[in-house]
């Protein structure tokens, strides 16, 4: 698949995708990349440690987060998007489920829309994402938790995503899905989502998984969020070994490392 002008060869590589909030209550690193030379110098950092793709997220969406505006989204999150475009070479993913804010990202240089509610809470992002002929990576996330077969169902919530996708014009060869870890999920779920990722490839697309420091991890192993790195890299690992081809992550230089050495593993070389 192609982000941007770059081609992704997803069948055969795992590519990492840097996290860069820049929303001040994000649950790791929320007020550490605010302003436009702190998101810069992280990026160069990501860009050194191997990063494919950085991901700009301009509102927290951890748990019992505060939602803004979309205009203040876009004050936030478009003139970053923009300084990345001039300045690197990575494609560049802006994290929203709003139509508005993703219109704007991409006419910034964003390549990739990142939505957490797989194009179900805003009725125009599937028209935003056709018509700008940009990728998209569609997350697992619903209000109603009560499932009734937790894998089954969330392979269905996640099927019909990408035949909104479909429906409205955008490319098979332009959607990933996410099982969405920490949305819409009890820790337990988490785990089987993870241990269970490849029916989600079964699914006929490419699958992106972000663990990184989350709070299933913390639950696990009884540990804060600036002490979850090694489980977030036990995580991805496995991920890997289940077929995703995507991992996004807080910590590119390790998860790099990590994802390089399991896919070593996998293929023999």
């Amino acid at each position: 698949m192609f982000i941007g002008d770059r081609e992704f060869d997803t069948e055969n590589n795992c590519y990492i995708v840097g996290i860069l909030n820049v929303a001040p209550d994000s649950f790791f690193d929320g007020g550490k990349w605010n302003s436009f030379d702190g998101a810069m110098y992280h990026a160069e950092n990501m860009i050194k440690g191997g990063v494919d793709i950085i991901d700009v997220g301009g509102e927290s969406t951890r748990p019992g987060y505060t939602p803004i505006t979309a205009h203040e989204e876009t004050d936030r999150a478009v003139p970053i998007v923009e300084g990345l475009r001039r300045r690197f070479d990575a494609p560049v993913s802006i994290d929203t489920y709003k139509s508005e804010v993703a219109a704007e990202a991409i006419r910034a240089g964003a390549s990739l829309v990142n939505d957490i509610w797989g194009l179900k809470r805003d009725s125009n992002m599937a028209r935003a994402i056709s018509e700008a002929r940009v990728a998209c990576c569609l997350s697992h996330n619903r209000e109603n938790t009560d499932y009734a077969d937790f894998m089954r169902d969330m392979l269905a919530d996640l099927r019909q995503s990408a035949e909104i996708a479909s429906k409205a014009g955008i490319e098979n060869d332009k959607i990933i899905l996410d099982p969405g870890i920490g949305f819409a999920k009890p820790y337990r779920m988490n785990l089987e989502a993870i241990n269970k990722l490849d029916m989600v490839g079964e699914l006929g697309y490419p699958v992106l998984l972000g663990v990184s420091r989350k709070s299933f991890i913390g639950l696990m192993l009884g540990l804060p969020v600036t002490e979850r790195l090694e489980g977030s890299l036990a995580a991805a690992v496995i991920g890997v070994a289940r077929g995703c081809s995507f991992v996004r992550t807080h910590d590119v230089r390790e998860t790099k490392r990590a994802v390089s050495m399991a896919k070593s593993i996998i293929r023999g070389y």
